[in-house]
């Protein structure tokens, strides 16, 4: 593929609800282009996009995916993007190196939560937009129906530029509202408009028409005065209005039926911006902004926006330069980690495969294997010239599972899989729980997990199974006590004698525990205390209610006894641990639970049947805030109620609600909740029978 100047690179992402029929587009875009010389099929894991054996097993996406294509002298750098709301990471990255969106809504189900959730990022992220209204089709396609609900929950900007002709399964062709031109069948053939639709076609054509004119001083007077704009003035207005965000054409088709889609292309060409018109943001060694024009001359800039681990190549860097040129078998500079990385052989993408290039210029996307320091989100460029671009904002993680390898061989591997994963994945997190000694693996959703242990099979050769972190459950005591413990043996020749006398004490929530020292008149010697205190630190790990590690005690040695010839260090380690499990059962043991704060984000009118859940879930709600359209309902939680707060919420508000949470303290358990918990460990506990 040549090389491209940044006036004629566009690089835009596909973006949807799952299920709107992106990477069919993407097929039938590439098609067009030559690129490809048939249309794959998502159903039949033939799509140049979806090539992950985990996509194919699925049927979705699950990772953006690189597909350039040259149409009309411009270089089109598709994004693919998963429209499943568990790898919103994916998509995410997809728009930080990009400057234009394609959204894609399907004709049949109109705006979904996904379409909101991709529009309200590109807002974010000031993208240049187009609209696609596809899969017309379908049952139940209707593109009016959902013209409608685009304005309304987007805004009148949003404006036909496309009429269908017909609809489902009489669905023929395209009516272009600024040519006033039919074109028919995936061939795009130029016909007129049919009769039934000359008066709805100059109805939204006047409309459009008002929406590109009022974004422009001088032709909002020439409209106003009557007179009529050429084609050139309102193909280069339109261009503008979509450059600047005052106007999001909608267009239509089918990408399965490729009809359409040629005309999208055009569109893409003709009105999303270049490289060139985007100023970048970069921050010198003094964290001092600096506004870069960006140019293909002079130093090298790039931002990693991607990390894959490539069963062939090994680690893949998907890299999108900003500045300058980036060559094969070069050396750059790694501003994020202060270090100098290697630079071989530099690639161009599509989908799996991989073309050799010598460099990748300002402007455009590529890739290059086995960089051994690089991550996602990393900037690179000259060491003389040390820029940082903004790095890419995730969502945090908060959907847990415990990890167990199947077998001792997959345990050996378990930690390198994990890490590469975690490389792999910016949104996906791995921690060791010093309480319950678990490997949590941490994501944005159950989809997101389970698929990584797909993947941790496939890849790595892990095989694991995942389940519900457990609950890190402490013991504590709630009156003072005393306590002692004699340990005597007499087994021929030395026996064995340790006696130790306690004193138990409960201290505030929240400090630990601490063993204090008050022998008087030498009773055990002091060379035996260390023992003893060894001997009760032990046993604090293991309560008497549940087995849970004990907090929030004193325990004091305050007397005992020895004997001269048969105590020990470990005779004496023995009677303190167990003095201090007598005084613990005698100390109105409590079960403690980890409480935490949530914040939960969610709809004006889902407020009432969140709260009523947080009831049920023992929570107590703090307060609630308005933040536009949303609700944020804060609230104190057991830690076990919400394991799986990540699919009740989704499942509650069909995917509009969001939450983080964050431990906050240790609280007494209800009597109830301590009676199952006890009752769960025992089982726990008890050999299976049979």
């Amino acid at each position: 593929m040549k090389p491209y100047e940044l006036e004629n690179i566009r690089n835009l992402c596909l973006l949807s609800h799952c299920g709107a029929g992106k990477t069919s587009l993407a097929e039938a875009m590439l098609f067009n282009t030559g690129a490809t010389t048939r249309l794959g099929k998502v159903d039949d894991g033939t799509t140049i996009s979806d090539y992950d054996p985990d996509e194919i097993k699925r049927h979705i996406s699950l990772n953006l995916s690189i597909l350039p294509a040259e149409w009309q002298e411009t270089k089109l750098n598709l994004i693919d993007t998963p429209g499943y709301a568990d790898f919103i990471g994916e998509v995410k990255s997809a728009i930080r190196v990009s400057e234009g969106a394609i959204i894609v809504v399907c004709a049949a189900s109109g705006v979904e939560v996904g379409t909101e959730q991709v529009w309200e990022y590109s807002e974010q992220a000031k993208l240049a937009r187009l609209i696609l209204v596809n899969k017309m089709d379908r049952e139940n396609a209707d593109f009016y129906r959902a013209v409608d609900q685009l304005q309304s929950k987007f805004g009148t900007n949003c404006v036909p530029l496309q009429l269908p002709i017909g609809a489902q399964k009489d669905f023929k062709g395209i009516v272009d509202l600024l040519t006033m031109k039919s074109y028919l069948g995936n061939k795009a053939e130029v016909a007129d408009i049919p009769s039934s639709l000359q008066e709805s076609a100059n109805s939204f054509r006047e409309k459009l028409i008002e929406a590109i004119a009022e974004t422009n001083d001088t032709l909002i007077e020439k409209y106003l005065s009557g007179e009529v704009l050429s084609p050139e003035e309102l193909a280069s207005g339109l261009a503008q209005a979509v450059i600047e965000g005052k106007v999001v054409p909608i267009l239509t088709g089918s990408a399965t039926q490729n009809i359409g889609v040629a005309s999208l292309m055009d569109a893409v060409s003709n009105y999303l911006p270049s490289p060139a018109k985007q100023e970048v943001v970069a921050y010198g060694p003094d964290n001092h902004e600096q506004l870069i024009t960006p140019s293909q001359d002079d130093f090298p800039l790039a931002l990693v926006f991607k990390t894959s681990a490539d069963p062939y190549v090994g680690k893949l860097t998907y890299f999108r330069v900003y500045h300058g040129v980036i060559s094969s078998n070069s050396q750059l500079w790694n501003t994020t980690r202060g270090e100098t990385e290697h630079i071989g052989q530099l690639f161009m993408l599509r989908g799996k495969t991989q073309e050799a290039v010598p460099q990748v210029s300002a402007g455009d996307i590529g890739g290059v294997a086995k960089l051994s320091l690089t991550s996602t989100g990393d900037t690179l460029c000259r060491q003389a010239q040390p820029l940082k671009l903004t790095p890419i904002e995730f969502p945090i993680p908060i959907f847990n599972k415990a990890v167990f390898p199947k077998t001792k061989a997959d345990l050996d591997k378990l930690g390198s899989a994990l890490s590469r994963l975690a490389d792999e994945d910016p949104t996906i997190r791995v921690h060791r729980d010093s309480d319950t000694n678990e490997t949590i693996l941490s994501g944005l959703g159950e989809t997101q997990l389970d698929v990584a242990a797909d993947k941790m099979q496939r890849k790595f050769g892990v095989g694991v199974v995942l389940d519900f972190p457990k609950v890190p459950y402490k013991e504590t005591i709630t009156i003072p006590t005393k306590s002692e413990y004699k340990h005597k043996k007499q087994t021929g020749g030395h026996g064995q004698y340790g006696h130790v006398m306690l004193k138990l004490e409960p201290l505030p929530r929240g400090s630990g525990h601490e063993f204090v020292e008050k022998i008087v008149g030498g009773t055990i010697p002091k060379n035996y205390l260390p023992a003893v205190e060894k001997g009760v630190n032990e046993a604090i790990q293991e309560g008497v209610m549940a087995g849970y590690p004990v907090v929030d005690i004193r325990a004091t040695v305050y007397d005992g006894s020895f004997h001269p010839v048969d105590s020990s260090d470990i005779c004496f380690k023995i009677a303190g641990a167990q003095a201090l499990k007598k005084g613990l059962t005698q100390a109105n043991p409590v079960l403690l639970e980890p409480i935490m704060n949530i914040k939960v984000v969610v709809p004006e009118d889902l407020t009432g049947d969140i709260i009523g859940d947080l009831n049920a879930k023992r929570a107590r709600v703090l307060g609630m805030n308005p933040e536009g359209k949303m609700n944020v309902i804060d609230a104190q939680v057991p830690l076990a109620e919400i394991l799986r707060y990540t699919i009740d919420l989704k499942s509650i508000t069909q995917g509009r609600g969001n939450y983080t949470a964050t431990f906050s303290h240790y609280e007494e358990t209800p009597p109830n909740i301590t009676q199952k918990v006890i009752a769960q460990q025992q089982t726990v506990k008890e050999p299976a029978k049979g």
